[in-house]
C-alpha cells in the first residue's frame, strides 16, 4: 500500500498552570507535539525540575475536552475559567506514581489542534496510516 508523503511533526510550547503540593499557584512549560505518521494521538512533554514526564492521548480527546467533559481514568479534561475568567482546558493526569492536574489556555491548545488539523484533518487519519508497515510490526513482535 503506497502512502502520500508524511508532513513534518507539529509540536507547540503551551504554558500550564497547577499548584504545588503547598497550594501555591505554579507556572511551567508543556510541548505539545503531533506526528502525522502516529495521526490518532498527541504528545505531552511536561519539562519539570525532576526531568521531563512524557503522555500520549487521543487527539480526538483534547478536541473534545475544550468543549466538553471528556475521558475517564488515566486522562480526563474538561472546559473551565481560571481565576481571572479566562478560557481554560482543565487536564487531570492519573498515574500509579501520582496525580497531576493542570489548566491550559483554551485558546493554545485550540491553535495546536488547528496546526495538526491543517495537516492531518480530523476523520483523514486512517489515510496517514500504512497498515502494511503496522501488520509487519506487529508480526514482527
Amino acid at each position: 500500500m503506497s502512502q502520500p508523503p508524511t508532513a513534518p511533526p507539529v509540536t507547540q510550547e503551551i504554558p500550564l498552570q497547577c499548584e504545588d503540593e503547598l497550594g501555591r499557584p505554579l507556572t511551567f512549560v508543556s510541548s505539545f507535539g503531533y506526528d502525522p505518521g502516529d495521526p490518532y494521538a498527541v504528545w505531552l512533554t511536561f519539562h519539570i525540575p525532576g526531568g521531563d514526564v512524557h503522555w500520549a492521548m487521543a487527539r480526538s480527546l483534547l478536541a473534545t475536552g475544550i468543549d466538553e467533559p471528556a475521558g475517564e481514568g488515566d486522562i480526563c479534561l474538561w472546559p473551565n475559567l481560571d481565576s481571572d475568567g479566562r478560557a481554560v482546558v482543565s487536564m487531570d493526569f492519573h498515574s500509579p506514581e501520582g496525580r497531576l492536574v493542570v489548566e491550559a489556555r483554551t485558546r493554545d491548545v485550540y491553535q495546536f489542534l488547528a496546526r495538526t488539523w491543517a495537516v492531518v484533518p480530523p476523520g483523514a487519519e486512517a489515510d496517514n496510516v500504512d497498515l502494511d508497515e503496522l501488520v509487519d510490526e506487529l508480526l514482527a513482535g
